[in-house]
């Protein structure tokens, strides 16, 4: 891999990018003058009050959630529903990385349309928060949210404990399955490996970067070597998988309890990523109301006991048994993915190291072309 400009040249250039950005933003949004309020008291009304203020409101509620496929988020929907059946939800999966700048858009154009963005884009939340874009609120259960997985004036919270690594199907591998990513190498694996690419998706590509920091360079070049299939969207890998047309997939979610045809996996000493998926209510939301009801709801003990993969982003909800809280692993980098983050031009810089080695990033956006003002 070629050799990084020195972390002095970096820090110099991204603070210059920093301030040229946060200029821009103060000179098109008069919000960003407003001085930050603390987010007050957590919240104390029940859920059922919650739901009899959102309908009172109009029953609406429109949500940008970062994702890969349309229906990604149709099982949030329905458990949703289920407990407050007559709000209106309107829930709109695409990118993080387009989300984040269709949100921007709307906001220089007048034109907002959700209500609540929940999205892998770290970065924004910190940008919006500075901006006067988000709306302090602290749900119930605030104060029991992992430190770092919430912003302490409630401009953000976490909602969900997500995380990235590689899986495979035991049938394929037989007893012979790979423990660490350098067990990927093995030529018997040879056109055998699917992965989503890691310079179309961030965590994916945080993931990448992991991998080479801890085995060196020749770990990228000899991957390459492969023959593997690369695809856009963070679920393709684990569908390679579980259509029995791939062995091994790189670079999507998992539980690592799961018992089942496709086995998601939990290094023990090898690097993973995790991070908490941030939620907000934008400031100039139509239903506040609804948003509300909907961060408590995904705070509540029971939504988060009922994680797709075990853990949660309570320190009082304990994670599935045989797991621990996932900030108590090290080498899940929890820490370190929003550092990543926020540091653009290093994130700039991976991103065309990987294109080198694994190819350009082609094929359409697996949640569809969705334009400027999706769920309007």
């Amino acid at each position: 891999m070629p050799s990084f400009p020195s972390r002095r040249r970096l820090l110099a250039t991204g603070a210059g990018a920093a301030l040229g950005l946060g200029a821009l933003g103060a000179a098109s949004s008069p919000a960003a003058a407003t001085p930050r309020r603390a987010g007050g008291a957590e919240e104390t009304r029940s859920l059922d009050e919650l739901y009899r203020a959102a309908l009172a409101e109009g029953g609406k509620l429109v949500i940008y959630a970062g994702g890969d496929t349309p229906t990604q988020q149709d099982g949030t929907k329905a458990a949703f529903l289920r407990s407050f059946p007559d709000i209106d939800l309107t829930l709109i999966v695409d990118y993080s990385k387009y989300h984040d700048v269709r949100v921007d858009n709307q906001l220089a154009t007048g034109t907002l349309v959700p209500d609540v963005v929940q999205l892998q884009t770290l970065q924004d939340f910190v940008r919006w928060k500075a901006q006067g874009r988000l709306l302090p609120y602290k749900p119930a259960g605030f104060s029991q949210v992992h430190a770092g997985f919430k912003d302490p004036q409630g401009a953000w919270v976490a909602i969900a404990a997500i995380a990235f690594s590689f899986m495979y199907g035991t049938a394929a591998v037989g007893a012979d399955a790979p423990r660490t990513p350098l067990d990927l190498l093995d030529p018997k694996w040879k056109g055998k490996i699917a992965s989503s690419y890691p310079h179309d998706d961030d965590a994916v590509l945080y993931l990448y970067s992991l991998y080479v920091k801890e085995y060196g360079c020749d770990w990228a070049a000899r991957l390459a070597a492969q023959d593997v299939r690369f695809a856009r969207g963070s679920h393709s890998p684990g569908d390679a998988v579980r259509s029995g047309q791939y062995a091994i997939g790189v670079g999507g979610a998992g539980a690592p309890l799961a018992t089942g045809p496709v086995k998601w996996v939990l290094p023990d000493d090898a690097p993973f990523m995790a991070w908490g998926q941030r939620a907000a209510i934008l400031k100039g939301a139509r239903n506040t109301a609804a948003a509300k009801l909907y961060l408590n709801w995904q705070l509540s003990t029971a939504t988060q006991q009922a994680s797709f993969n075990g853990w949660s982003v309570r320190t009082d909800v304990a994670p599935r048994a045989g797991l621990k809280p996932i900030w108590e692993y090290p080498n899940a980098h929890v820490d370190g993915f929003p550092r990543f983050m926020a540091d653009r031009a290093e994130v700039e810089r991976w991103k065309q190291t990987f294109a080198l080695y694994f190819g350009e990033v082609t094929g359409a956006p697996t949640p569809g072309v969705l334009g400027l003002h999706p769920g309007v």
